[in-house]
């Protein structure tokens, strides 16, 4: 039931998003109008796989509200990692953002052993040390997956 709330209210931001997105901002003194939402975000396939890097703006990351954290080594040679950066997908798959390069997050797949407290301890997923989103990363999806885009 929690998975489905976060869903939810994954959507409804990612709605949000693409309505404030939908306003006009000035081009560059030539007099034409620009739509943020053509700047703000670039995604880029990656090769040989079915997903994608999302490249953002400073000022895109700025609205968004972006932060991260590092992966912490767990118990057993397992990797922990703060429940609000998991996300679920609608098969119900785990996912979270890695931050390899400034601006630019990636999706990886995570297998969550168990939740404890507000913690995530996982069987498979980034290493320990590697930069995960903890805020944004349902924004981030919406922009990978092209929701609320033209």
């Amino acid at each position: 039931m929690r998975q489905g709330r976060r869903w939810a209210a994954a959507g409804l931001l990612v709605a949000g998003l693409a309505l404030g997105a939908c306003a006009r901002a000035s081009g560059s003194g030539s007099g034409e109008q620009t739509s943020y939402s053509e700047h703000a975000a670039r995604v880029e396939r990656i090769p040989g796989s079915d997903l994608s890097r999302v490249v953002l703006t400073d000022r895109a990351a700025q609205r968004l509200g972006l932060r991260t954290t590092k992966v912490r080594p767990g118990p057993a040679g397992r990797t922990v990692v703060p429940y609000e950066s998991v996300l679920y997908d609608e098969n119900g798959d785990t996912w979270v953002y890695t931050n390899p390069e400034p601006m630019t997050f990636v999706r990886q797949r995570i297998t969550v052993e168990r939740i404890q407290g507000d913690q995530a301890i996982l069987d498979s997923g980034p290493r320990a040390g590697i930069t995960i989103v903890t805020v944004g990363s349902e924004e981030l999806l919406g922009a990978e997956l092209g929701v609320g885009g033209d």
